[in-house]
């Protein structure tokens, strides 16, 4: 029955994907925007949304919540709906709807050609950072969390190579040995720090401890390579800002759990900028 549904989800996503290669790209953002504020509320519980806002102290009011959850879901069907685009933000035949802050940080590390650790959350349409990033020239690797659905799985590594980076590192035993391989082959590694992770370190994350990869930290010691933190941020529905901030160089002396904490609180900062824009719909502090 699993696999049914799973091939179910598959055929169901690959026909939106067709439709939405068609109509072009504001119309599919427009479109996908109201299917995720019209089906969204019924695949996550809207009881952990609101918990997750209690522990963050994000706005203590019921109007604010149901305004944060309205535009969280509209935000993800939007992304759902982008995928068949990225091709066009690739080749940037979308570049206008791009901006980028901090290019002269990027040039930096160009030029010194040691690679960093590029973390942010899942912000936005979040793929667009390691596909800036590879089209900035820099030579990166992305760390992503394979699908359970092994159908949809497939098809979306096919987009991640071919659209965004083409050196994808799947989560796991065998990703740990190819980030070690690309590191140190002068390869820069970027990676979402936000999901809560059964193999990590407990640090606080809005003032309460949380389950954190601690990998950015661990490359930070064994390389002394500085972490480099990226925020991508929706403007007006269509248009996406880009923030490369200034690399963070940690002491030797500095433990995994401090500077695993202190990206924590990197991630809190942004978060908390725009909380419509990131995704509440885990059980981060499980």
């Amino acid at each position: 029955m699993k696999k049914l549904n799973y091939f179910l989800q598959y055929i169901f996503v690959k026909i939106f994907f067709f439709i939405f290669s068609i109509i072009g790209y504001k119309l599919s953002s427009l479109i996908g925007g109201i299917i995720g504020k019209s089906i969204g509320p019924f695949f996550r519980s809207k009881k952990i949304i609101i918990d997750n806002f209690k522990i963050a102290k994000i706005y203590q009011n019921n109007n604010n919540y149901n305004n944060i959850i309205k535009n969280m879901w509209e935000n993800y069907g939007r992304i759902f709906s982008e995928y068949p685009h990225l091709i066009n933000f690739k080749n940037n035949k979308l570049s206008k709807y791009l901006k980028i802050e901090g290019a002269e940080y990027l040039e930096e590390i160009k030029i010194k050609k040691k690679p960093v650790v590029f973390i942010s959350g899942h912000f936005s349409n979040f793929e667009l950072m390691a596909m800036q990033l590879e089209n900035s020239g820099i030579d990166i690797a992305a760390i992503y969390r394979p699908l359970n659905n092994t159908f949809l799985n497939s098809t979306m590594e096919k987009i991640r190579i071919n659209h965004i980076c083409k050196n994808q590192i799947p989560k796991g035993k065998s990703g740990s040995r190819k980030i070690l391989e690309f590191f140190k082959k002068g390869t820069s590694i970027a990676l979402m720090i936000d999901q809560r992770v059964s193999e990590g370190v407990k640090v606080n994350f809005f003032n309460r401890p949380a389950y954190t990869t601690s990998l950015p930290a661990q490359l930070s010691k064994k390389f002394e390579c500085e972490i480099v933190p990226v925020y991508i941020e929706r403007i007006e529905n269509y248009f996406f800002n880009i923030s490369i901030n200034k690399p963070l160089k940690f002491e030797k002396t500095d433990s995994i759990e401090k500077i695993t904490e202190k990206l924590n609180n990197i991630l809190e900062s942004m978060i908390s900028k725009n909380p419509n824009q990131w995704i509440w719909t885990h059980n981060r502090w499980k």
